[in-house]
C-alpha cells in the first residue's frame, strides 16, 4: 500500500432551510462543525484540513478547531452549488497537492473514530476512484416504499412477495460520514453526471446503526446530542 498525501475538506454552507444554522448549532458542548473538523485531525492519514464555507461563524469554528478556512465565491455558496465544486475550489485555492482528497459534511458530529481512515485505507488497498461510507436502510426498504395516489391508493414502488424483514435483500444508503476520493477523478467534471467526481471505481465501507449522524433537523440534533453526551460519559468514567 503507498501511503499518498491525504487532505480533508469539511464543507459547510450558510444558508440551511431545513435547521437554520445548524453547522454552529452547539452539539454536546461544541459547534456541530466542530466536530467534524477534530475527526478529520485525529485522523491519522489526513495531513491537511481545510474547512469551505460561506459563513463568518462557520469560519471561526472550524479555524478554532484546527481547520484552515477557505471562504467560497458567491456562486459556491448557494443551495445549486455542488459539493464538488466546493471541495474543488478549496483544494485549489489552498494551492494543496494532495492526491487523496477526504470530503467531510459539517453536519454530520457523529462517526466512528476510524471511520476516515478506513476510507483512505480501502481506497489505498484497491485502487478505487471512490470510496463511501454507507448504512444500511434496515425496515425502510425500497421493498417496501409505496405510492400514495390523489384518492390515498396505495401502489408498490416496487412489486416484490417479500412480507418478512429477514427476507429482504440487503441494501444500503450513503449516510453522509465520509468519502475518500482521489484527485484526478475528484477533477473529472461532467455536467451530464452529477457524480462523475467519484470516479468509475466506486466502494463503500459499512456503518453500523447509530454509528453516523447527519443532522438535518431538530430530531437529527438531539439524537447527535445523545449518543456524544453518551460517549463523554463513558470517557469521563473510565
Amino acid at each position: 500500500m503507498t501511503v499518498s498525501s491525504v487532505a480533508a475538506v469539511v464543507i459547510g454552507r450558510a444558508d440551511s432551510r431545513g435547521l437554520p444554522g445548524k453547522n454552529t448549532i452547539f452539539v454536546a458542548g461544541r459547534p456541530m462543525i466542530a466536530h467534524t473538523v477534530e475527526d478529520a485531525c485525529r485522523a491519522t492519514m489526513v495531513q491537511r484540513v481545510y474547512c469551505s464555507t460561506d459563513g463568518e461563524a462557520i469560519a471561526d469554528a472550524a479555524q478554532a478547531a484546527g481547520a484552515t478556512v477557505v471562504l467560497r465565491p458567491r456562486e459556491l455558496s448557494g443551495g445549486d452549488a455542488t459539493v464538488d465544486s466546493a471541495v474543488r475550489h478549496a483544494i485549489e485555492e489552498s494551492s494543496d497537492p494532495a492526491d487523496i482528497v477526504v470530503v467531510l459534511y459539517a453536519n454530520v458530529p457523529v462517526r466512528p473514530a476510524d471511520l476516515i481512515d478506513r476510507a483512505v485505507t480501502t481506497l489505498l488497498e484497491t485502487g478505487a476512484d471512490s470510496v463511501q461510507s454507507y448504512a444500511s436502510v434496515g425496515k425502510f426498504h425500497p421493498y417496501w416504499t409505496v405510492r400514495l395516489g390523489d384518492q390515498a391508493e396505495v401502489s408498490a414502488w416496487q412489486p416484490n412477495t417479500v412480507y418478512r424483514r429477514q427476507d429482504l435483500p440487503e441494501a444500503f444508503i450513503p449516510d453522509g460520514g465520509v468519502i475518500a476520493v482521489r484527485r484526478e477523478s475528484l477533477f473529472c467534471i461532467d455536467p451530464s453526471q452529477p457524480h462523475a467526481f467519484l470516479g468509475t471505481d466506486r466502494r463503500g465501507i459499512h456503518t453500523k446503526r447509530g454509528e453516523v449522524v447527519d443532522v438535518d433537523d431538530e430530531i437529527d440534533c438531539r439524537v447527535a446530542a445523545a449518543i456524544l453526551e453518551t460517549r463523554l460519559a463513558v470517557e469521563a468514567s473510565s
